[in-house]
């Protein structure tokens, strides 16, 4: 069977070697005569399941003993609201507007208390990551978006914060190293770069969560999840399962150091023709600004857009047309997209403006 070249900004592309190993035991789980799907999230099986997947990520991220991993069901925007549920506890919270989804998370905290802009991109349409920051007085935490897969941004290196710091890594998480101990909390949807929809990773400090507003429902509190090894319910089983394989095959390519530059180089192949093509692929992001995890660019009108994405889609590329939100292209190379892939389409790209200038 001929695999499509899948772009999809999310869900996305899984290694192909999960999801064979996943196939291979879907009907019988680790001899038990089940499917993951079928058995107890209380029974032996799925607990070391569970307890091994916590533990391949913190040997991965080289998370701290003092921070708890948490697996919550949902995904990214459930989680807007239970960060400013939980923490916003002062006057303020601050948000970096670098984009929709920051946005979107900031709305979310208005449901709880008075927020603000520290920083915004907005300015020049969310093309560059701000480095100002204005800060009031009793804030109780600043909001980041590590990677903004609509407009193609990614911070390349993180700023220090004198409050606490919320990270929303949903995007590009496990693409690159990143220093735990320099967020209080990070979350992450795991249908780019970990698995299928609907759970998320929590990754937070111990002492932050002490800080947590208490008087809330029992499963908008983090210290449910936390308390309770992310067992007070079902968890999302299947979601974990895939993670859990998902991880593995991080740690089999050579760790994250090894992810981190495979998609260096996947990038850079489809961002040369961008900067090559003189002027007729325009790239929206800033050079020093680029996601390595969504190339975002633009062609001369909307139709030729539209022509590109069709004639894509015939020569068996999927997802790279625009958010509908913003339009124009975007390619989305998250860790499970082979380089083959981002090479045939930098042919294909290549091809099509010969056939159009």
């Amino acid at each position: 069977m001929k695999r499509a070249y899948n772009f999809n900004a999310g869900p996305s592309a899984m290694p192909l070697e999960v999801l064979q190993e996943a196939q291979a035991e879907f009907l019988n789980y680790a001899d038990t005569g089940m499917s993951i799907i079928e058995m107890s999230h209380r029974s032996a099986d799925y607990a070391a399941m569970h307890a091994e997947t916590k533990t391949l990520l913190r040997e991965l991220m080289e998370i701290p003993d003092d921070y708890e991993i948490m697996f919550i069901q949902g995904g990214g925007s459930t989680q807007f609201l239970m960060t400013a549920a939980n923490f916003h506890t002062k006057k303020y919270a601050a948000y970096v507007n670098t984009g929709v989804w920051a946005k979107k998370a900031m709305a979310e905290a208005k449901f709880f208390g008075e927020t603000y802009e520290a920083a915004s991109s907005a300015d020049k349409n969310h093309s560059y990551i701000p480095r100002e920051f204005t800060f009031k007085p009793e804030t109780s935490y600043v909001h980041i978006t590590a990677n903004n897969t609509i407009y193609g941004t990614e911070y390349q290196s993180f700023p220090k914060f004198d409050v606490p710091v919320i990270c929303d890594m949903s995007s590009d998480i496990l693409s690159r190293k990143v220093n735990v101990a320099d967020f209080d909390l990070i979350y992450a949807g795991a249908q780019k770069n970990l698995g299928p929809a609907g759970a998320v990773i929590v990754i937070a400090k111990k002492s932050f969560l002490a800080t947590a507003r208490t008087n809330l429902p029992t499963m908008l509190k983090y210290a449910t999840f936390a308390e309770n090894d992310s067992l007070y319910n079902t968890p999302p089983v299947f979601a974990i399962y895939m993670i859990n394989k998902t991880l593995h095959w991080i740690k089999n390519q050579g760790g994250v150091e090894v992810i981190a530059k495979n998609n260096a180089a996947k990038a850079k192949v489809i961002y040369d023709v961008i900067d090559n093509s003189n002027g007729f692929y325009k790239g929206h992001a800033e050079k020093n600004a680029r996601s390595l995890m969504n190339i975002t660019f633009n062609l001369a009108t909307q139709e030729m857009e539209k022509d590109f994405v069709a004639q894509g889609k015939a020569a068996g590329f999927v997802g790279i047309g625009g958010h509908r939100l913003v339009g124009g292209c975007r390619a989305s190379a998250y860790n499970a997209v082979p380089m083959e892939a981002c090479i045939a389409l930098a042919d294909f790209m290549k091809q099509y403006q010969k056939d159009h200038e």
